[in-house]
């Protein structure tokens, strides 16, 4: 219901109740600290709030329910209070499910493994699901973007024909179709030039019927394209890693690859910064109609001398 009736983008904030996440574990381990980041991105402009209690970086291991449980703590009850969208984060059926009891509305997984037993509880419960591609668990990926470049043939129709079966799985466990998200898993089992691909063609998964959400923050393919445009890093190899922005740095680059993926038709971006990324798309969509609902008169080119050349 949100996404179909947004006005914009939809921004789903990011709150880790972990230590060891990429960018900012740690930060918000203790109930005082999630609330407080709670509030500041709902009164940034967040439509949702995701919590997720298991570190997805590449090497993590999976945590168990009793210690995501213990993790989340009262992180989804305190956002429901507050009249927040809540998606839990997690590949685990059991979470999910006492974050549904707790007030959440969303069941945000990483694993295309996981679709049709989440796919079942969240049409138990009247929740939706975003299922986001990638391939194996996380303990198996083997760096930040460090993915062959021979993994996918074309990776917009790899990662559309993977996710559409898993989506299917998800639907033939009678989860309803309007009730489906879809996200590509930037950064996840790809490399950084087939995340750029993926947000570049982005209109062509948008294609599939699903709203798209896209998850671009802070991640190190931003990083690499930035390093790659001035020339200061390759794909690969620890000196280029070491000359690579950190995720603190990376803000620039989540606000061009969410504004290019808006232009190309996502639902919803999944951020950490939601008031610069909110200000950002609210800007752009204030020029789109600034654009469609101007007066347009031909402008008349220069003549020689206006110009002060003759």
């Amino acid at each position: 219901m949100l996404l179909e009736r947004r006005r914009s983008v939809v921004i789903m904030g990011v709150l880790n109740r972990t230590p060891d996440s990429f960018s900012d574990g740690g930060r918000f381990e203790n109930e005082q600290t999630a609330l407080a980041q709670i509030d500041a991105m709902l009164s940034e402009g967040a439509d949702m709030i995701d919590i997720g209690a298991e570190s997805t970086r590449p090497g993590a291991q999976p945590v168990p329910d009793g210690e995501q449980l213990a993790r989340i703590g009262g992180s989804v009850r305190d956002a429901a209070r507050r009249g927040a969208v809540v998606s839990i984060d997690t590949t685990s059926p059991v979470v999910a499910a006492r974050a549904l009891d707790d007030g959440a509305a969303v069941v945000n997984t990483i694993s295309l493994g996981s679709a049709a037993e989440l796919g079942a509880l969240c049409a138990r419960r009247g929740a939706s699901l975003v299922l986001m591609h990638s391939r194996g668990p996380m303990s198996a990926m083997a760096g930040f973007s460090a993915y062959s470049d021979d993994g996918y043939g074309d990776v917009v129709a790899d990662v559309a024909r993977e996710w559409s079966s898993a989506a299917a799985r998800a639907l033939d466990a009678g989860l309803p179709e309007g009730e489906l998200v879809l996200d590509p898993g930037l950064g996840f089992a790809k490399n950084a030039r087939q995340s750029l691909e993926l947000c570049a063609r982005l209109d062509e998964l948008c294609a599939l019927g699903f709203p798209v959400l896209v998850g671009p923050s802070r991640k190190s393919f931003l990083a690499r394209a930035a390093a790659s445009e001035r020339g200061a890093a390759g794909e690969r190899g620890a000196a280029g890693d070491a000359a690579l922005a950190p995720p603190s740095e990376r803000l620039g680059g989540t606000v061009a690859a969410a504004l290019a993926c808006a232009a190309r038709g996502a639902a919803a971006v999944r951020v950490h910064d939601v008031g610069p990324v909110r200000q950002a798309l609210d800007v752009m969509r204030a020029i789109e109609r600034a654009g469609a609902g101007g007066r347009r008169r031909p402008v008349a080119p220069l003549t020689a001398g206006a110009r002060g050349d003759d």
